[in-house]
């Protein structure tokens, strides 16, 4: 595949010049030294970055111009107080390309109702905000943001209220995501809508300098789509569906290609569990070619994975298989320094998890199972939410391929796991799986799990 020109920007522009700031501050460290140390200071704040001496070889040599937002965090966290010029980065804005582009016009037809509704029901949010707003946009923002990791004020607030704000939307941003794939997201939607009004209350307030007006268009967007993931995994599939549209839109007036791209890969993820199967296929096609210009095969094969979501829900099984192919082809070139951050969560697991979706759609019920089997193996249990989706969906599959008992025993896994997790699709699955084993309330273990799960239906 041709590499874009913004992913050769980012990474091995033609003429790179050594970054001697950061050389300076390694010190003495030798560079597998100091990628260790990346790697503790990531833990510190709950990031995952596969930071090794190659990638520090790389940033010191100017190959990495600016570093993804997961290592800007974990850089900032290692040198508090600094910037990222101060490292010797060059502007985000100067290498990420986000100069408006010219939409394409199927990309335009799809989304141009998407963009005016969402446009009219921000406008409606943010006047109903600004009614009830005291004190300075800023000092509101960071208050507002409180209970997702921001519980005090920065020191230099008042001079620089804009940046305090930015901080204060990227922090939520992150709590909410670590929130999620602990505890699921019915316990968390409500409380992320006010941060999010805040995040475009910040943003219309303006800033007048265009890389903290790029950064808090991007904050606003990301924030956006975490909320309506919340409010899609909840099961308040209009609301998730307003959410990812706002999103859209403000990528669109940003130009800015990469959340672009999130946003309509969720919006293909949200159609498929909707029951609109062709509407996720066009989503996640419209996602891969904005995607194909940001240099990162792992995003790639994501989408080529809604695709197939889509094409599974469609009952079209060659397409779906050429799109899992691609999925796997894709996926099996490994990370990139140009992945998103929000696809932390997207590794094999997910993978075999999605494609058992897939199967599931098209009623392939072993070979469902066999893949929900990996993705529960394969699952890291930091991902708790996760860990009881891939479980859910192999009783599920269990199941419906005649093997009551095993999909009893993984039932009650799901059902243990639920004790931490919040998520009104987890707990749909369960309740289907419930009724496909009611016939076989005799066979070994599928009483139990009848029996615990009426009991959590009472308590919930």
């Amino acid at each position: 595949m041709t590499s874009s020109p913004i992913a050769s920007d980012i990474s091995t522009p033609q003429s790179p010049r050594p970054n001697l700031a950061f050389r300076e501050l390694r010190g003495q460290r030798s560079p597998g030294e100091f990628a260790a140390a990346v790697r503790r200071a990531a833990r510190e704040i709950g990031e995952r970055v596969s930071c090794d001496a190659r990638y520090i070889g790389r940033v010191e040599a100017g190959e990495i111009r600016c570093p993804n937002y997961a290592y800007e965090r974990v850089f900032l966290h290692m040198f508090p107080g600094r910037t990222l010029a101060d490292l010797g980065f060059a502007p985000r804005s100067a290498v990420r390309g986000r100069g408006a582009r010219p939409a394409a016009t199927a990309d335009a037809q799809y989304t141009c109702h998407a963009e005016h509704a969402a446009n009219k029901e921000s406008d409606v949010r943010r006047r109903a905000f600004m009614t009830g707003m005291t004190g300075s946009t800023a000092t509101v923002a960071v208050a507002t943001l409180a209970p997702f990791g921001v519980p005090t004020l920065p020191a230099d607030l008042d001079r620089h209220p804009a940046r305090a704000g930015i901080g204060a939307v990227e922090e939520a941003i992150r709590r909410i995501r670590l929130l999620d794939d602990r505890h699921g997201a019915d316990g968390l939607y409500r409380r992320a809508s006010a941060p999010l009004r805040t995040a475009f209350e910040l943003l219309d307030a303006g800033t007048g300098q265009r890389e903290v007006t790029e950064r808090l268009q991007t904050g606003a967007g990301e924030l956006a789509i975490s909320v309506g993931w919340l409010a899609h995994d909840s099961g308040r599939f209009d609301d998730a569906r307003s959410h990812y549209a706002e999103a859209l839109a403000t990528a669109r007036m940003a130009g800015d290609e990469a959340l672009e791209a999130h946003a309509f890969c969720n919006t293909a993820f949200l159609a498929r569990d909707a029951g609109r199967p062709r509407e996720a296929v066009r989503a996640a096609q419209a996602a891969t070619r904005v995607a194909s210009r940001l240099g990162s095969p792992r995003l790639l094969s994501l989408l080529a994975l809604r695709e197939a979501g889509g094409w599974a829900g469609l009952g079209d099984q060659p397409s779906c298989e050429r799109s899992l192919a691609r999925a796997q082809a894709l996926f099996a070139r490994g990370a990139s320094d140009t992945d998103p951050e929000w696809m932390s969560f997207y590794g094999e697991a997910e993978l075999e998890g999605l494609e058992a979706q897939c199967w599931s759609a098209l009623g392939g019920w072993d070979r469902a199972s066999l893949h929900a089997r990996r993705a529960v193996a394969l699952q890291d249990p930091h991902f708790t939410r996760n860990m009881a989706l891939y479980t859910a969906e192999l009783a599920d599959d269990l199941a419906r391929a005649g093997h009551p008992d095993e999909s009893a025993s993984a039932g009650l896994r799901a059902l243990n796991l639920l004790q931490d997790v919040r998520s009104s699709r987890i707990e749909g699955m369960l309740a289907t799986t419930a009724r496909v084993l009611l016939p076989h309330r005799r066979a070994s273990g599928v009483s139990a799990f009848l029996d615990t799960h009426a009991l959590s239906r009472r308590s919930a």
